[in-house]
């Protein structure tokens, strides 16, 4: 595994059929030529990511959709491009039947973003080919944000583009777009009243389960630490030895616990997205830390998202 910034030698390895860890603006994807075949199986063999769990596709350039989607492609695209890209939006659109079912988890669609963070972009362009990449993580585990993230899980990459700024910490929005309709299949940065400020009719999908996925990051259990995870409500609540607790506010009252984590002074929903990952990352690598606590916060704009992955995340150990 080589760390660096050189950004065509990470192309290159694209381009001979590796795999590559870069930094987007959500999180650290891990990456492979999307019409590889043999490439993508290596993201799956690296992940330990079941095959039933579709990729995304990163692009560079809008011309890219014609090999990737269906024709004719959906004003729609063209309507959210306009707008969100480059950005954290995801659009799944019918594909083009030249894409691997190992992209798409057999499903007749693909899912698709163009990344707005400069080096993902130019490392896009450089590797002259569309990127299928997940985050840069074991599956079901934390969300890289930092390139020491993607390092510690020890996964089998030829390359790490090492940058970490202008990462805001969680994972895109994504949206189907059939007909005259925009579904959000998963919350993210982009918030449901943003898009429905362009789109009057969008909608939420209401389900999600283990099987048949339209997109990543529908599983019930999912953005996992290693140690139990605990979401906490209660301002009283008297924590067991050996906790970590995260806050996403300063308190008056002096908490008892081995170790306390704020990723915002004022609860900026935008600061707790860039940070919470990070201070997960943290509590799960502190040896004195037996159990971690995660404030939650209010369920509305990018409060959505927040909650969706802090419930994945504590899924396992919900009461």
């Amino acid at each position: 595994m080589k760390i660096g910034t050189d950004i065509e030698l990470a192309a290159q390895n694209i381009r001979e059929g590796g795999l590559v860890a870069f930094p987007t603006e959500t999180v650290y994807g891990l990456g492979a030529d999307a019409f590889n075949t043999q490439a993508v199986a290596k993201i799956f063999e690296a992940k330990e990511r079941p095959t039933f769990d579709p990729l995304i596709v990163h692009i560079s350039s809008l011309q890219q959709l014609d090999y990737l989607f269906d024709k004719p492609i959906n004003n729609l695209v063209y309507t959210l491009a306009e707008i969100f890209w480059p950005g954290p939006l995801t659009i799944v659109h019918r594909k083009n039947i030249i894409v691997s079912g190992l992209v798409t988890a057999g499903l007749d669609t693909v899912a698709v973003r163009m990344p707005s963070h400069p080096i993902a972009l130019s490392f896009i362009n450089q590797s002259q080919r569309p990127i299928a990449a997940p985050s840069a993580n074991k599956f079901g585990q934390l969300s890289p944000t930092r390139h020491e993230h993607v390092v510690k899980q020890n996964m089998n990459i030829d390359y790490i583009l090492q940058d970490n700024f202008g990462i805001m910490g969680l994972e895109s929005t994504v949206v189907y777009v059939e007909g005259n309709n925009c579904t959000v299949l998963r919350p993210g940065i982009i918030t449901l009243q943003q898009l429905m400020d362009v789109i009057p009719q969008t909608k939420v999908l209401n389900k999600t389960g283990d099987k048949n996925l339209p997109s990543p990051g529908l599983l019930k259990s999912h953005y996992s630490p290693k140690k139990p995870l605990y979401l906490l409500n209660d301002d009283e609540f008297v924590f067991p030895d050996k906790s970590g607790v995260i806050l996403h506010a300063k308190k008056n009252k002096k908490l008892n616990v081995e170790k306390l984590i704020y990723t915002s002074k004022n609860c900026n929903l935008i600061e707790v997205a860039a940070n919470m990952f990070s201070a997960l990352h943290d509590m799960e690598e502190n040896e004195n830390i037996q159990q971690i606590y995660i404030e939650t916060v209010p369920e509305n704009g990018l409060g959505v998202a927040i909650m969706d992955r802090m419930k994945k995340a504590a899924y396992k150990y919900a009461v």
